[in-house]
């Protein structure tokens, strides 16, 4: 019952709902590759860094805290952005978006440049239920110490810790309960990245987290969030402290975020979404957004999707935008100066 409901738990942190018919090959896919979870050094705030000085060191710019008022079109065609400040950014060859095709065909296109099917397909777009995280973030004087080492000391080794799941049927409970706007019988994850990366807290120091699925419309409306956060917070800590007693005295500074936190520091994760968009069979492969934008292609010429609400779908695997990248090139005649990777075989 154990291992079943350990399977369970892993694919809901791919946010796949195996209520629907046709998604059980999501377990095997699961154990299909022997790349499982990663980490990058310096955290993941590094791999966004790389990415910045890689562009300008090619010529590129990437600003940040910005607004788009609305994308620009002409004749059928994408030819820029108006940004809230009024500045005005053409585009010389395309625009690839990143944002979900609610705020890309509802909000940031006009009505006249959409056709009406195509805003109807983005207003039923269908975000997941089970996404939304809560998260407490420590700064530590010490490792967490599981008392559950003391039998099984291989988990002094392990990237990442599962708390609270017993049984098979819990999964079903965390589901039931998104449904309600509960928060769940509490099963949380979590790591100490400094275990592995010394180099994200100072010398003799540690960070970890924990992570617990909780629903985004908290008892209906989530602005509950605000006065639920800080208590919940306290709640899950004492709940880790359970695991890890000595957290109680190595604490040295904490944070925690809700689903709306997650929402307002990452707009295209609308409703606390981390894959922004649910799993389902209008929403999956050559569908995903929706039928007829599947292929990173919109319906207005040089307009692009490159974001988590394309296929694959969300998490830090650059495949939506490799993907999207391979589509804009064969489209514009470049030459693609990266290496396509073989799929014969499952490596």
């Amino acid at each position: 019952d154990a291992i079943r409901a350990g399977l369970l738990f892993f694919n809901g942190l791919r946010e796949v709902d195996l209520r629907l018919r046709g998604f059980g090959h999501a377990i095997p896919a699961l154990l299909a590759s022997k790349h499982k979870a990663q980490m990058f050094i310096g955290g993941s705030a590094a791999l966004a860094k790389a990415l910045v000085t890689d562009i300008v060191a090619h010529g590129g710019q990437v600003r940040c805290g910005i607004e788009l008022k609305t994308i620009l079109t002409r004749g059928g065609r994408a030819v820029g952005v108006e940004l809230k400040s009024g500045e005005r950014i053409a585009a010389t060859g395309f625009i690839a978006s990143g944002l979900n095709p609610q705020q890309t065909f509802l909000r940031l296109l006009p009505a006249r440049a959409v056709a009406a099917s195509v805003r109807a397909k983005a207003r039923r777009f269908r975000y997941n239920l089970i996404a939304p995280l809560f998260a407490v973030h420590v700064a530590l004087n010490e490792v967490p110490a599981y008392a559950a080492a003391a039998s099984r000391p291989e988990l002094k080794k392990a990237f990442m810790v599962i708390l609270g799941l017993e049984r098979f049927q819990q999964f079903h409970q965390i589901v039931c309960a998104h449904e309600r706007g509960a928060i769940p019988p509490t099963v949380a994850w979590g790591a100490c990245p400094t275990l592995f990366d010394p180099s994200q807290a100072p010398k003799g120091k540690h960070t970890a987290f924990l992570w617990e699925k909780v629903p985004y419309a908290l008892q209906g409306d989530a602005a509950n969030w605000r006065s639920t956060q800080e208590p919940h917070a306290r709640a899950l800590l004492a709940f880790w402290t359970q695991y890890a007693p000595n957290l109680a005295g190595a604490i040295v500074d904490q944070f925690s975020m809700s689903p709306i936190d997650t929402e307002q520091t990452l707009p295209n994760m609308t409703m606390g979404d981390l894959v922004v968009g649910s799993f389902d069979h209008d929403q999956v492969g050559s569908h995903r957004p929706f039928p007829g934008a599947g292929h990173y292609r919109t319906p207005l010429s040089g307009l692009y999707l490159c974001g988590g609400s394309t296929h694959p779908g969300g998490n830090i695997t650059g495949l939506c935008g490799y993907n999207a990248a391979s589509v804009i090139a064969a489209d514009l005649g470049l030459k693609q100066w990266w290496e396509s990777p073989s799929f014969e075989k499952v490596d």
